[in-house]
């Protein structure tokens, strides 16, 4: 067994929902200086992507707080949500008794209170871009997702030795990742993400068959959608005439949290 005191040297997280709300996934990874690495996932029936976000980032804080850890560690994540609302957003909500800059009550309150409490003060928060080839945002990616869905994944723990070498990049993680992005259900993604990238960025409209095979969701369940909502990192407004429009996620607390996390 690996000893104890080893520490950890880098961290990732990640949320994931099927419907947002829906069923939703969150997924750990802890790298360690010998080399070890140890993952950790979990499932809720009826959830959203940032309450998973959140949640990641609590159990990952939880984890660390009785952990060895390389000074200045850094926990990276895609959540602008979560880095917003614990780096700025949330002394302002505590100065305003929980309320938005609006006079809203402030969404997923527990967690954030529950964070507030969690967070450590050598441990920061480092945003990395979703699906950019980073292997670790994309492991807990992996992992998120397979547990919102309910899909076995082997789950490394604190026993199990990593050829991966943090510091280095080794032929090992070279092909691991291609492995990764060779994949037929990524490649399909990633087709899947930059079509969303080029609607929302010349402002075209789709229609809701067009929209619901974008995204892979049923069109019954997009008919239920009456007002703005998020996927991934674009918001989707519903039009006149049966049309939808994408459009890029803006790092706002009243776009973000208030309107359209829930």
């Amino acid at each position: 067994m690996k000893s104890q005191a080893t520490k950890v040297i880098a961290a990732a997280t990640d949320g994931a929902c099927s419907g947002n709300p829906g069923p939703g996934g969150w997924g750990i990874l802890m790298r360690f200086e010998d080399g070890t690495v140890e993952e950790l996932g979990g499932f809720e029936p009826n959830t959203t992507n940032n309450r998973m976000e959140l949640k990641a980032a609590l159990v990952m804080y939880q984890k660390l707080k009785n952990l060895p850890r390389m000074p200045n560690l850094k926990i990276r994540t895609d959540s602008k949500y979560l880095i917003d609302g614990l780096h700025k957003w949330i002394v302002n909500w505590k100065n305003k008794n929980w309320k938005t800059s609006s006079g809203k009550a402030v969404l997923n309150q527990d967690l954030w209170k529950a964070l507030d409490k969690a967070r450590l003060n050598d441990v920061y928060l480092e945003y990395v871009k979703g699906h950019s080839g980073d292997p670790d945002n994309e492991r807990v990616d992996q992992i998120a997702v397979s547990f919102s869905k309910r899909i076995d994944i082997q789950l490394k723990n604190k026993n199990t030795s990593s050829d991966l070498n943090y510091d280095q990049k080794t032929t090992k993680q070279e092909s691991d990742l291609s492995n990764i992005i060779a994949s037929q259900k990524l490649h399909k993604l990633l087709s899947r993400l930059e079509i969303a990238s080029h609607f929302a960025k010349n402002g075209y409209c789709l229609k809701l068959i067009e929209l619901a095979d974008l995204i892979d969701e049923p069109i019954a369940l997009l008919k239920e959608k009456k007002t703005t909502w998020q996927w991934r990192n674009w918001f989707i407004e519903p039009l006149d005439n049966d049309l939808w429009r994408l459009r890029e996620e803006t790092n706002t607390e009243s776009t973000i949290e208030e309107n359209y996390c829930d």
